[in-house]
């Protein structure tokens, strides 16, 4: 079992930038590829990023590439997303993701999600 607690989130202008923080329980964080998922209001959740176990690959959606940048910590088991030149867009409740599948299909873990709110 991996618990996951997402900090951070809040309401920004347009233009503006926040931190999201997310706190892994698991002891082997380490085998855990992790991941940011959103899901605005009437809309699916989406993918936003993602980073491998060792850091060694990471993904964004086309969206967020050049304003968000995720990276992970292994010795504290965190793993971060910042967010720069934020849109309205953006608005939407953003989880933290744990998975031994790099797709985040199967085995996945979740967190109870964190409000981003932007305004225009």
């Amino acid at each position: 079992q991996v618990q996951l607690v997402e900090s951070g989130g809040g309401l920004v202008q347009a233009g503006g930038s926040l931190r999201l923080s997310c706190a892994a329980s698991a002891r082997t964080f380490s085998i855990y590829h992790m991941g940011w998922f959103r899901q605005a209001p009437g809309k699916e959740r989406e993918f936003v990023a993602a980073i491998m176990r060792g850091g060694g690959i990471i993904s964004y959606v086309d969206s967020v590439k050049g304003r968000f940048t995720i990276s992970r910590d292994n010795a504290k088991n965190t793993v971060d997303l910042q967010m720069n030149s934020l849109k309205p867009e953006d608005t939407a409740i953003y989880y933290c993701a744990a998975s031994t599948s790099y797709s985040f299909a199967t085995n996945a873990y979740w967190g109870q999600g964190t409000q981003v709110t932007v305004s225009s």
